[in-house]
């Protein structure tokens, strides 16, 4: 087993909650109640269901209660479940795997399931730390989120079943060695493409089900005794990185401050649904609103600065689905003058049919520029059909780390999607036990309450 490999398996062993700052607790239960709300919202949507049918169809009825939802399924099953559940709509935190919360927390819920005997609420939330932290890493290693992405990989997808695997050994209770040997199964598991991007297809869903699926069978692979690659990261044929299209040797930043700078406290929660790199436009456009009356009849025009690289991800403007909408920054832009909102209902599709919002969309400009170095660092060009021009740079979005969700929006945000699969006092019987998670004896009890 090489060094890389040996740290990042020990570190997740050996990592426990009390050793964690309490400004990073508090995070990641801000994180866990946001995720089980998209995820509790997630569970009608359209691929949820298609993925609940086939492993029905498939034989996969088990003992886990489905979140949101009745019947159960095999635990294995439901995380693919809960994994497409959380992402289905978009909702979902980012600056993890990138989308930790929807790869981290399903495995943990089949983990528990599994579990021969209670769990204390602490072993889960230091599992979710650490399948945030990995999941980053190993991104890292590869040179960052574009590095990665812009070579055709989702990282959902392909980081994200390390970030899984780290989470899921953790609640197993797996040593340092079985640990090692979850993180190299889980290697041989990681994938996704980009390729949703061309069609705004329901693959993209897939790939966090697929991440959170393939973290937890590695895992309980490691624990039934078989045995992966340690030579992992490193400059071999068949290393993860160089395989991927990526450098040869990880890069130094994988392993930076190990047990001292938590990833998690990268990640951010989003109040839009969409794409993240479409925020900081939408929020640019809201503080335009908060200072001139817009409407789709006032903007004659609308101009966003953007590189190569965000345009071919998020610069198309067929809206005709859900997820082509969803990672569309014109549509963003044109819902939130439309409607004075991006969340969930301006995505909606008699929402994406709506004429004046098809007659903005039409005047919304992409413009390419090599000087923009993030969706964060540009600016929104409104041009009125009164002759006003106003030039709104962007900033860090709503959500970031460095302008985080205020509490009673995160609560507003986890209120109105837990209570579309549950009553609102289930709803809040599963925020109650979030809270109680560090304090709790046996996590165990969020399986019931987030059954529909």
């Amino acid at each position: 087993m090489t060094a890389t490999s040996a740290s990042l398996a020990a570190h997740v062993a050996g990592a426990r909650l009390s050793e964690l700052p309490e400004p990073l607790v508090a995070k990641a239960l801000d994180h866990t109640l946001d995720t089980l709300g998209v995820m509790l919202a997630g569970a009608d949507a359209a691929e949820t269901q298609a993925a609940v049918a086939m492993l029905r169809g498939a034989g996969e009825d088990g003992a886990m209660p489905l979140a949101g939802q009745g019947g159960r399924l095999t635990p294995r099953a439901a995380a693919l479940v809960h994994g497409i559940a959380a992402h289905a709509y978009e909702l979902d935190d980012t600056g993890g795997c990138d989308h930790s919360g929807a790869v981290v927390w399903p495995a943990i819920l089949s983990g528990l399931a599994l579990a021969p005997g209670p769990v204390s609420g602490a072993r889960v939330l230091t599992a979710m730390v650490l399948g945030y932290d990995v999941g980053r890493r190993v991104l890292l290693g590869f040179g960052g989120y574009r590095a990665h992405n812009s070579v055709g990989w989702h990282s959902t997808g392909t980081c994200g079943a390390f970030g899984a695997a780290a989470a899921a050994a953790h609640v197993l209770g797996l040593d340092a060695e079985r640990t090692a040997h979850a993180l190299g199964l889980a290697a041989s598991m990681a994938a996704g493409t980009w390729a949703f991007i061309h069609d705004g297809t329901m693959a993209k869903r897939l790939h966090a089900g697929h991440a959170a699926q393939a973290g937890l069978t590695a895992a309980l692979l490691a624990q039934a005794g078989m045995t992966g690659p340690g030579a992992l990261f490193e400059d071999v044929w068949g290393g993860f990185f160089a395989t991927h299209g990526g450098p040869a040797r990880p890069d130094p930043l994988m392993l930076a401050d190990l047990g001292h700078h938590w990833r998690i406290e990268d990640a951010a929660i989003k109040p839009h649904a969409s794409c993240r790199d479409v925020h900081a436009a939408v929020d640019a456009v809201a503080r335009v609103q908060a200072r001139v009356a817009l409407t789709p009849e006032a903007v004659a025009a609308v101009r966003v600065r953007l590189n190569a690289f965000l345009i071919g991800m998020v610069g198309g403007r067929d809206v005709s689905t859900l997820a082509g909408a969803q990672m569309s920054l014109p549509y963003g832009i044109a819902a939130q003058i439309r409607f004075g909102t991006a969340e969930l209902s301006a995505y909606a599709e008699g929402a994406r049919a709506d004429a004046a919002l098809r007659a903005l969309l039409a005047r919304i400009t992409v413009v390419e520029d090599a000087a923009v170095s993030a969706s964060w660092d540009a600016s929104v060009i409104l041009e009125l059909a009164c002759g006003t021009v106003i030039e709104e740079p962007t900033s860090s979005p709503l959500g970031a780390p460095d302008n985080p969700l205020p509490a009673p929006l995160l609560r507003a945000k986890y209120d109105g999607l837990a209570r579309r699969a549950l009553t609102p006092a289930r709803a809040d019987a599963v925020a109650g036990i979030v809270a109680a998670l560090p304090r709790s004896r046996d996590a165990r009890a969020l399986l019931a309450a987030l059954a529909g």
